[in-house]
């Protein structure tokens, strides 16, 4: 170990120091593959390879860890704490394991004069979009991908975004101009070709048509485009175009302090709130060490499940108003502002209070919010079987949804399905209830199941677990603990207002962590939760510094998207409709 390298970094060659027994396993079958152990602050079982020996480790780990939650590049050549095997880029494979209930990380280094690493497609195909986007972002090449070509940005961007050589703001580039030549270039890179997106223009017997859907279109919620492959009516193929949203927010990470991002992580899942800032604060914490008081858990808990209410609630009547009833929505909508009005009365905000603090909340609960909270999970349940009677048992929403769009268990957790999506196809998996954190373990709760994994067992899950969420916000109601409002801890950010009269010490602290943030110590953290459309988490790299070194934003809509082909061919497309209707997804949370 270097003598400045932080424990939490340290290096083990050939000896194992953490309790995993996948880890033991792994080391002890391929003793020769010249793997290194790095121990992190979140405790996940991390090893690096040779990218050599790479897909030697990913299919020896795949019958254990046959999901993929995610794959991204790191950026290592200004990183002063950084792992010993690390060179110029790291790319990082985020394994888990529903029967384990683990999750397991896979590094590979290389050098930037020879940026290349095997494709993971051949092991599992969920790959494909998230090196794709490693490529697009890092500049990290894919040998043998199907098709590694930029997913996030447009295809006449210059560079890769995501490195650290690569501008984050618009102030630190030349003004735009649009010169004739140029638009002739943009607009010839626009041209759609089939061959581009893995599309035949003809079979044996038959032309076939090819239709855009979106990238504006009512029934893609958002800025979505879709590339259909059509023979007469029927789906051939239905290739998702994404990007349009796409915002730099894992950029902005970098730019932001800890503290000062944490407003920026509410426009993720723009329909999650706070349940945003819990999966990166969580993150933040267990980088810092600090351990938050028994009622900032209750409180977050309270407030993340009224906001996974809130985004059931927009769920619902988009659903049902895809596939033709138009009178829902606007009930559902007029519950989702009467849970607003609670939200507000908190927090001060609506949609994006950014609430949650790092080691706290930002402010203890106001008198009265008790009888609004009681107020509203009293009257739920009642208009929840209006709504029961309304939509779901309507045979019209039946007929459009049952069967349409189904997959198995073993397919959710192949593509990386996750949330209520994979728990519709019968797979009895809740991070909440099978991997506890910030508090869930003491809360008692049903985990809603499907069993077809169609469109219909979709929208059944999120609406029993409006239900759930209604039950666990009465438990918190009437089990609210007393005590601090914010963790006392050095890294809390910022410490409790009304000590900064006290004394000059406690005004300084206050000061440099609201315009500095906190140092947070070198290290790295994970802690997906679920969220309100499955796991969702907040990779963070520490450099000892006030902002993130790197911030990795993983989120369920992406591969919920990826899917989308898999699930749709041989349909037609108004079934499609009630696909996307089904899935839950926003843009925000696709492209980051």
């Amino acid at each position: 170990m270097r003598p400045d390298q932080p424990a939490g970094e340290r290096m083990v060659n050939a000896v194992v120091t953490a309790d995993s027994g996948a880890l033991e396993e792994l080391l002890a079958t391929l003793p020769d593959a010249g793997m290194a152990q790095q121990i992190t602050a979140d405790g996940t079982p991390t090893v690096w390879v040779p990218r050599e020996r790479l897909l030697d480790v990913l299919r020896h780990l795949r019958p254990g860890f046959p999901m993929l939650l995610d794959v991204f590049g790191i950026d290592e050549r200004l990183r002063q704490n950084k792992p010993l095997p690390a060179q110029d880029f790291t790319v990082v494979y985020h394994l888990f394991s529903v029967e384990r209930r683990e999750e397991f990380r896979v590094k590979a280094s290389v050098s930037e004069a020879d940026a290349v690493v095997p494709s993971a497609t051949p092991v599992w195909p969920a790959a494909n979009w998230y090196e794709r986007e490693a490529w697009d972002m890092f500049g990290i090449e894919f040998s043998g991908h199907p098709n590694l070509r930029r997913i996030i940005l447009p295809p006449t961007w210059e560079g890769f975004a995501l490195r650290k050589d690569h501008p984050a703001r618009a102030t630190e580039m030349e003004p735009f101009s649009l010169d004739e030549d140029k638009q002739v270039v943009e607009q010839e890179a626009l041209r759609f070709r089939p061959e581009e997106w893995g599309m035949d223009r003809a079979s044996d017997d038959s032309e076939f048509m090819f239709l855009n859907l979106g990238p504006n279109h009512p029934s893609v919620h958002g800025v979505f485009r879709i590339a259909l492959q059509l023979d007469g009516e029927v789906i051939v193929d239905a290739v998702p175009d994404i990007g349009y949203h796409h915002r730099g927010a894992e950029k902005m990470g970098e730019r932001q302090s800890w503290h000062t991002f944490i407003p920026y992580t509410d426009r993720i899942d723009y329909l999650g709130g706070v349940m945003n800032n819990l999966a990166y604060v969580l993150s933040v914490e267990k980088l810092a060490g600090i351990e938050v008081p028994p009622r900032v858990k209750v409180i977050r808990i309270m407030l993340a499940e009224l906001f996974r209410i809130s985004s059931h609630l927009v769920f619902y009547g988009t659903f049902v108003q895809d596939v033709g009833q138009m009178s829902p929505v606007f009930y559902m909508f007029a519950d989702r502002e009467r849970l607003f009005g609670i939200v507000e009365a908190i927090t001060g905000g609506r949609m994006h209070p950014a609430w949650f603090r790092i080691g706290g909340v930002a402010q203890d609960l106001p008198k009265g919010w008790d009888t609004l909270v009681r107020d509203f999970i009293d009257s739920m349940p009642a208009r929840l079987d209006h709504y029961q009677k309304m939509a779901m048992d309507n045979s019209i929403v039946k007929d459009r949804t049952v069967g349409i769009g189904a997959y198995s268990g073993e397919e959710a957790v192949e593509w990386g399905i996750t949330g209520a999506s994979l728990r519709a196809a019968g797979v009895d998996f809740d991070l909440r209830r099978d991997r506890p954190y910030a508090g869930y373990e003491d809360f008692d709760f049903e985990v809603p199941l499907g069993h077809r994994g169609d469109s219909y067992d979709r929208a059944v899950v999120r609406v029993e677990e409006i239900r759930q969420s209604l039950r666990i916000i009465r438990q918190c109601l009437d089990n609210m603990p007393e005590g601090p409002y914010k963790s006392d801890h050095r890294h809390t950010t910022p410490p409790p207002k009304e000590r900064t009269l006290g004394d000059i010490e406690t005004l300084i602290h206050h000061f440099l962590n609201v315009s500095w943030g906190p140092a947070i110590p070198p290290g790295e953290a994970c802690v997906p939760i679920e969220a309100t459309k499955g796991f969702n988490s907040y990779h963070l790299v520490s450099d000892g510094g006030t902002s993130s070194y790197r911030t990795r934003i993983r989120t369920p809509s992406f591969p919920a998207l990826q899917q989308l082909p898999l699930i749709s061919r041989g349909l037609l497309i108004p079934d499609l409709i009630a696909i996307i209707a089904s899935i839950d997804f926003v843009m925000a949370d696709v492209d980051r």
